[in-house]
């Protein structure tokens, strides 16, 4: 074989990998920021949307589900925007299924997120049900036995299982109170930023008034990305 029609194969076999090179998956490249919340998508997009979200809210539930299928296909994918998920606690549940949530690996967020949110009618159901003694438990006595107790008695082993976590690793970090820190951590600075009620959002740093469902939200986002 000749030199020159050597090398332009090798040319030509170059291009073909290039081509064939994968495109960054922003869906799937999540960071953690100084404050400890998770970063979806570009952490150099042009904007960022702040979701505060408590795991207790039927609204955020309800907001996951409306919106979550578009943001990954439509939004994210673009690399011009990020969503940075940040922890409002209202109560000791909240702070048990953030545990939880948080659990792992940074990567594993986004699915843990995203389960419990879409799971909350099913594990929230038995709160009704409960007995006195079981909720003294959930506020009482040593850290991680509160959380082990809200745990048990909503099942949230069983949902947190098909993830695929056992119940060592669960309860390491049901204990975990360097990530409670974190997360007390993120409610306050919601509190010190004006965030009232969940879900609230903010774009590129500003809080958003009326806004807490995906038909609300939507329109301000596209605005922001003209």
């Amino acid at each position: 074989m000749r030199i020159g029609a050597k090398a332009g194969i090798l040319s030509a076999a170059a291009l073909l990998v290039i081509a064939a090179a994968p495109t960054i998956g922003w869906t799937r490249t999540v960071a953690i920021t100084p404050l400890g919340s998770h970063l979806i998508g570009n952490p150099a997009a042009k904007v960022r949307l702040i979701e505060y979200v408590s795991y207790t809210c039927p609204h955020c539930a309800r907001f996951q589900t409306e919106s979550e299928g578009v943001l990954q296909l439509a939004y994210l994918p673009s690399g011009r925007i990020a969503i940075e998920v940040r922890h409002m606690l209202r109560d000791p549940i909240d702070m048990t299924v953030a545990l939880m949530t948080n659990c792992g690996s940074k990567d594993k967020f986004v699915l843990n997120h995203s389960a419990m949110l879409r799971s909350q009618s099913a594990w929230t159901a038995p709160i009704a049900n409960s007995t006195s003694s079981q909720r003294q438990r959930w506020i009482t006595g040593e850290f991680a036995a509160r959380n082990r107790a809200i745990a048990s008695d909503l099942k949230l082993y069983e949902a947190m299982g098909t993830r695929g976590y056992d119940r060592t690793t669960l309860d390491r970090c049901l204990g975990d109170k360097v990530m409670a820190q974190r997360l007390a951590s993120q409610t306050k600075a919601g509190v010190e930023a004006g965030v009232t009620k969940t879900p609230s959002f903010a774009i590129s740093g500003k809080l958003l008034d009326n806004t807490d469902t995906w038909a609300e939200l939507r329109p301000q986002l596209d605005e922001s990305l003209k």
